[in-house]
């Protein structure tokens, strides 16, 4: 039996986390038969969702569980494209991911009201005495992540502007087609769905909405994308919080 570790409803979205919605959506076209389960953070050595286990094995990172399922089933979710739309696919996927999930995170972390609707929900369990040095703590960290790999270093104006490109550039590419690349859902509409569905959110107060909702095809592929693969998606209830997704 295969398990596929994430975290369910939340913040207006599938997911909290943008990986476990994308990697959920690639097990669905690889035609995975899988049951779903809340992720333990602590029970793997990444400290990271989603993660699955197959057969007794650990498969971490949303990347890694789309090849070791490609390379089992002796599918790829590649096939049938060609060489410039592969390019283009994974360049797709690596600026939602790479810049615009980053941002989307620091709107949600950074942000103290954000944060405190949010985020901070995950560490409901944590003694109300130690909370507020625990909250300190894991905040301080991420935000010596974003510092490090730069994303705190902007203002929010930049952070923005960076964000109305990355959009507007998949806005570009979508035109008025049902999908990123034509009429049938690909691993690149996966991925950058994923990121546009945990942008979108009204949940939390960000420009992120309305960068999204000023292209008039985002909103309505975002729902095509929520509907295709998320109308029939049941997860088990969340336990107590104490886990950190993005």
């Amino acid at each position: 039996m295969i398990t596929f570790y994430g975290w369910g409803p939340m913040f207006g979205c599938p997911s909290p986390s943008p990986f476990v919605m994308k990697a959920d959506i690639q097990l669905q076209m690889l035609g995975v038969d899988f049951t779903r389960a809340i992720a333990d953070l602590d029970a793997v050595p990444k400290h990271k969702a989603p993660y699955v286990i197959d057969d007794g094995q650990l498969i971490e990172d949303s990347n890694f569980i789309r090849h070791h399922y490609e390379a089992k089933l002796g599918k790829d979710l590649y096939d049938g494209m060609t060489s410039k739309d592969i390019a283009l696919s994974w360049a797709l996927e690596r600026m939602a991911e790479g810049q615009l999930a980053k941002i989307m995170a620091y709107e949600r972390w950074m942000k103290d009201e954000n944060f405190n609707k949010g985020p901070a929900q995950f560490f409901s369990d944590v003694p109300e005495p130690a909370r507020p040095t625990v909250l300190k703590e894991v905040r301080e960290g991420v935000a010596a992540t974003h510092m490090g790999e730069g994303t705190g270093r902007f203002t929010e104006a930049e952070r923005m502007q960076l964000a109305d490109w990355d959009i507007s550039t998949i806005s570009m590419q979508l035109g008025d087609q049902d999908y990123l690349l034509g009429d049938k859902p690909t691993c690149a509409d996966a991925a950058v769905a994923a990121v546009l569905i945990s942008c979108a959110t009204e949940f939390f107060d960000t420009p992120l909405t309305g960068l999204i909702r000023k292209h008039a095809n985002l909103p309505a592929y975002i729902d095509r994308m929520k509907a295709h693969y998320f109308a029939h998606v049941t997860w088990p209830e969340w336990p107590e919080l104490k886990q950190q997704p993005v």
